[in-house]
């Protein structure tokens, strides 16, 4: 087995899309509209989440499956999964650990991302 195939290239392609959607949805909610950095975590990871389906679904793991919904319905609770591990993890580092806002976001996005490859392909887009 090759380390660098085609879906995981893909998936780190898309993964880097994701996290910009993620972080510019943030500090746009955050930094320009002055909501709280824990709402504005929530929305930046629903936008960010839909992206990522839509990306994983078609060009990463290409996806046939009928079972939408289905397919859909695990996607979206692994992304509430990390999404929890995301608010806990930003909650700590920003709260706890007194870590700037943006160094925090990026490494927690890291993690996230890492987490999500594993769940997707072993529970949401398995063969």
């Amino acid at each position: 087995m090759k380390f660098l195939d085609r879906e995981l290239i893909l998936y780190v392609v898309f993964g880097a899309f994701t996290f910009f959607v993620n972080v510019i949805v943030y500090f746009v909610f955050e930094d320009l509209l002055g909501v709280n950095y824990l709402i504005s975590n929530i929305i930046a990871w629903f936008f960010s989440v839909l992206f990522a389906y839509i990306t994983n679904r078609i060009w990463v793991f290409e996806s046939k499956s009928p079972e939408i919904l289905k397919e859909m319905s695990l996607f979206f609770g692994g992304r509430i999964f990390s999404g929890v591990v995301d608010t806990v993890l930003m909650y700590l580092f920003i709260d706890v650990l007194v870590i700037g806002d943006f160094i925090s976001k990026i490494v927690v996005q890291v993690i996230v991302i890492i987490l999500n490859y594993i769940f997707s392909k072993l529970i949401v887009f398995k063969d």
